[in-house]
């Protein structure tokens, strides 16, 4: 299996491919990040590939693998991807 792309990887391909510098590349995925995770709060969606959503779970009983004990889990929030359809389809290949 491959190993997945570091930023520098990324910023490296995005400058090639814009023909701008990597240090434009590196800063535009920096500002990009950074939006990404102050509109998650609001669904964040990047079109084609997925969108950063905000969940509440509830509170639940779950069971303590090592012991067998059951435990309560408290409600918290947490942030899912959900991945487009597009995507899927793309990586994956149409049925």
């Amino acid at each position: 299996m491959a190993k997945p792309m570091t930023k520098s990887q990324v910023a490296d391909y995005l400058a090639k491919k814009t023909e701008s510098s990597k240090k434009l590349a590196t800063q535009f995925l920096e500002e990009f990040s950074e939006l990404a995770y102050h509109e998650a709060k609001n669904t964040f969606t990047l079109p084609g590939i997925g969108k950063l959503v905000l969940v509440n779970r509830k509170a639940r009983l779950g069971r303590n693998p090592k012991t067998g004990e059951t435990i309560k889990i408290p409600a918290k929030r947490v942030v899912k991807f959900r991945v487009a359809k597009a995507a899927k389809d793309a990586i994956l290949g149409k049925k």
